[in-house]
């Protein structure tokens, strides 16, 4: 923290009180910086610098979109430090409830729809040797060094078959747009005049049309009825001008589904083994939930879905 406050002393901030940490996943740390009614958040990349370009450039892009993410006051690319527009402390997961996520949800949608307009120009793509590098998280963090399981020939080859057919019906929806990544309940902010702040923004990737409508809809954090879910997932395909039928959105969308959850339960694992961070232990059965109510509604995923519920 000394460093931290070295730093400050040496901006327009320097009789800010940093207030408190925010929590993230990553190595970066957050402090809210505060001066009477003023407020602003000090991001610390110190841990994680390369990350900081990365961050930059995506905000230019999303600003370009018209996305609402922070203003940026100062930049320290040395030292790894940005002090940001303060969004508040209202995350989408401390409103959404069973009367207003309709309503919620469609404003987000609304915002992928914006950040799908981005610029794309020199990200990472999304294909397929990415897909199943995420995905072989499962086997490695999940099935191996969490559940301690030793896995047999067959089920390697279930294991491997599965995933050929998870990445193959990813990729033949449209590919090419902005995708956020992580775009969930804990990721957006609602501000104080009742717009959206987007936040965490600085992984994104070049891929499919579904991907962030599946973090946002398929929440590892909250869960709604499939029912109204399907009618927001027919929305955006109505709002994006999709010409596809009922039955081919939902299998995009529920094949980008089991993607990102395989990959998230081995994310969940390894954040709490290698990381200790236990909060995320309680984040997996949802996980699984999604993977095993996913996996038994297709022919391709059945038998892999049974086996992950034996264990």
């Amino acid at each position: 923290m000394n460093k931290i406050y070295e730093w400050l002393n040496q901006t327009p901030y320097k009789e800010f009180v940093i207030e408190k940490s925010l929590a993230d996943a990553s190595f970066r740390k957050y402090y809210r910086l505060r001066k009477d009614d003023k407020t602003a958040l000090l991001m610390d990349s110190s841990l994680e610098r390369e990350s900081l370009g990365a961050f930059l450039r995506v905000h230019k892009k999303l600003l370009g979109a018209g996305v609402g993410v922070s203003k940026i006051y100062i930049e320290d690319l040395e030292l790894g430090y940005l002090i940001l527009e303060d969004f508040g402390s209202t995350h989408y997961l401390d409103v959404l409830n069973e009367g207003n996520f309709q309503t919620l949800y469609t404003k987000a949608i609304n915002t992928i729809l914006k950040m799908q307009k981005a610029d794309v120009l020199n990200l990472p793509l999304y294909d397929r040797a990415f897909l199943h590098k995420e995905m072989d998280l499962m086997q490695e963090w999940y099935l191996e060094k969490l559940l301690n399981k030793t896995l047999t020939r067959q089920e390697q080859n279930l294991i491997s078959t599965t995933l050929d057919s998870i990445s193959n019906a990813v990729l033949e929806q449209p590919q090419g747009v902005f995708v956020h990544r992580d775009f969930h309940s804990r990721n957006i902010m609602l501000r104080d005049d009742k717009e959206l702040g987007i936040i965490d923004y600085q992984d994104a990737m070049s891929g499919a049309i579904t991907y962030d409508l599946v973090s946002l809809l398929k929440d590892c954090y909250i869960a709604y009825d499939r029912d109204a879910i399907k009618k927001l997932v027919l929305e955006f395909r109505d709002k994006k001008a999709l010409n596809v039928d009922d039955a081919t959105i939902m299998k995009w969308f529920d094949f980008m589904g089991l993607q990102r959850h395989i990959k998230v339960l081995g994310i969940f694992s390894r954040l709490y083994l290698r990381d200790s961070k236990e909060g995320y232990l309680k984040d997996i059965p949802l996980t699984l939930k999604y993977v095993l109510d996913t996996a038994a509604r297709y022919d391709e995923t059945k038998e892999f879905g049974e086996f992950l519920s034996r264990l």
